[in-house]
């Protein structure tokens, strides 16, 4: 299933690139992907598992997922990340897993959009696509804009990325 959410940040894009090569090298990015989180969340900066889901820490309603980023590739008016999150752990095939980019792209001198943009593929086959379309893809969709609010809201404030690096 595609899934697609996009954001307008009040940053120029030189700084919300930064900010978001800082989030991503820092670890910080992996924390916003906390969304939902009960706060267990381990981090290398590229790799950490995570609680993500609509819900918050409600067991059985969010999952442990392992959270991948790739290397941030800019270039004059956009940069790209690629994201990969799966639930981790036994019986993980049992849920969707995500490959995304996250990426901005310049608007104007004091605008940036910031998107996400993937596909997951629901578990289960045949049962997996019928409950996609009962109810995985809203869940799919409100933890993805919980996500991708916390990272603009981390780019768009200059505080948020501050200190050591």
């Amino acid at each position: 299933m595609f899934v697609r959410e996009e954001l307008q940040l009040n940053a120029a894009f030189l700084a919300a690139r930064d900010r978001l090569a800082a989030l991503a090298h820092s670890g910080s990015l992996l924390t916003a992907a906390q969304a939902a989180s009960s706060g267990e969340g381990t981090s290398d900066g590229s790799t950490g598992l995570t609680r993500v889901g609509p819900l918050g820490p409600v067991r059985g309603l969010s999952r442990v997922v392992e959270v991948q980023l790739g290397d941030l590739v800019a270039h004059d008016d956009s940069a790209q990340l690629a994201l990969r999150w799966e639930v981790a752990g036994p019986g993980g095939g049992l849920f969707p897993a995500l490959d995304a980019d996250i990426t901005l792209g310049r608007v104007d001198d004091q605008a940036t959009t910031l998107t996400l943009t993937g596909v997951y593929r629901p578990p289960l086959g045949s049962v997996g696509a019928g409950l996609d379309q009962a109810i995985l893809h809203r869940v799919a969709v409100a933890t993805i804009h919980d996500f991708l609010s916390r990272v603009g809201a981390a780019i768009s404030s200059p505080e948020a990325t501050a200190g050591p690096r």
